[in-house]
């Protein structure tokens, strides 16, 4: 995979394999840094437009049915409009139930329920920790992922930072925090997006991104519909703003990121694709604070700037590694060249 990160820096492009996706498009250096951001953005203004709905009397499982059953409507809307050839088969529907339980239903409810106990920057710095615990399961579960001490060492720091995050006592929210739950959720929440991105890399290029995306959020929508309709109560009139929350973090929130992320870790390697994880904390937190007045308290300053500095860190040592095996691979080549000599010119005529 480090031949893969190195052509992408170097703004190669890589075609996609005809019906794999259901998106045939070639992503160039340029193009998958747009991407990235896209799904930053998105990702990042997601739990924004959670609070909202929350504070508007939507509950967290409602909250996650809904957004599961607008973007899985929205995909299978692209789908449509796409290719008429796009079929689920047999691998799209086992590979988007994994994904509906890792990808949908756990991280869905245990984020939504985090985002009842805190700020929605607070829950996005625990996010923070998605790369380092990707690039782990990635170890275990990947032939071409190998864990280095650096990202050990850069875990253990990101694990200090949501150990200040949840015993600060600092929420970020001005009543009703709770910071040791929301911790808790977050946490649970990060465990099943890094497995469902390690799984879904393992299949990369053999599956319809566009088919197992809608499989997952359909599976799982109505998983968390059932769910919801047995533990609770809509909000008696609910309110515009609520309502355009709910409709938010289930289409640009959900749909869009996911869509896109499916496509981006074709191209790149699973710790490479969750650079997004960086880019998303800034995201919530300044949203957060200029939509909802949400708070930079002391704690999550302090346990924000662990995880990150965990994050970053881990993320520059390996880059420099990468660019090392670069070299080392480009001053070999050379030097077999040099040996072969120059070309004898036979079967030239």
């Amino acid at each position: 995979m480090g031949d893969v990160d190195d052509a992408w820096r170097a703004g190669v492009k890589y075609p996609v394999l005809r019906g794999s996706t259901g998106l045939n498009v070639d992503l160039s250096n340029r193009m998958i840094w747009t991407v990235m951001l896209v799904i930053s953005l998105a990702w990042g203004t997601s739990p924004v437009a959670v609070r909202i709905a929350l504070r508007e009397g939507f509950g967290p499982l409602t909250i996650a049915a809904g957004s599961s059953i607008i973007s899985g409507a929205a995909v299978f809307a692209l789908m449509a409009a796409v290719s008429k050839r796009i079929r689920i088969r047999r691998i799209e529907l086992r590979i988007g139930l994994v994904l509906s339980v890792l990808s949908v239903l756990v991280p869905f409810y245990a984020r939504n329920m985090a985002l009842d106990n805190a700020s929605a920057g607070f829950v996005a710095l625990i996010s923070a920790l998605i790369p380092l615990v990707t690039a782990v399961m990635a170890h275990f579960a990947l032939a071409a992922e190998r864990l280095k001490l650096s990202v050990i060492a850069g875990l253990l720091l990101g694990l200090g930072g949501v150990a200040v995050l949840l015993l600060g006592g600092d929420s970020g929210i001005a009543e009703g925090g709770a910071p040791p739950v929301a911790g808790m959720f977050g946490m649970l929440s990060v465990l099943g997006v890094s497995a469902a991105a390690v799984y879904a890399k393992r299949y990369a290029g053999q599956y319809s991104v566009l088919a197992v995306t809608g499989v997952q959020l359909a599976v799982g929508g109505v998983a968390l519909t059932l769910l919801a309709l047995a533990a609770e109560e809509l909000p008696a009139g609910p309110s515009t703003t609520g309502v355009l929350g709910l409709f938010y973090a289930g289409s640009v929130g959900t749909f869009v990121p996911l869509a896109l992320y499916y496509m981006l870790i074709r191209y790149v390697t699973v710790t490479y694709s969750t650079i997004i994880g960086y880019i998303i904390p800034f995201v919530a937190v300044f949203t957060g604070v200029a939509v909802l007045d949400e708070q930079l308290q002391p704690g999550i300053v302090i346990g924000g700037l662990l995880v990150l500095l965990g994050v970053v860190v881990t993320d520059l040592v390996r880059i420099r590694d990468s660019r090392r095996q670069s070299t080392r691979q480009a001053a070999e080549r050379d030097a077999a060249e040099h040996r072969a000599g120059p070309p004898t010119g036979r079967g030239t005529g």
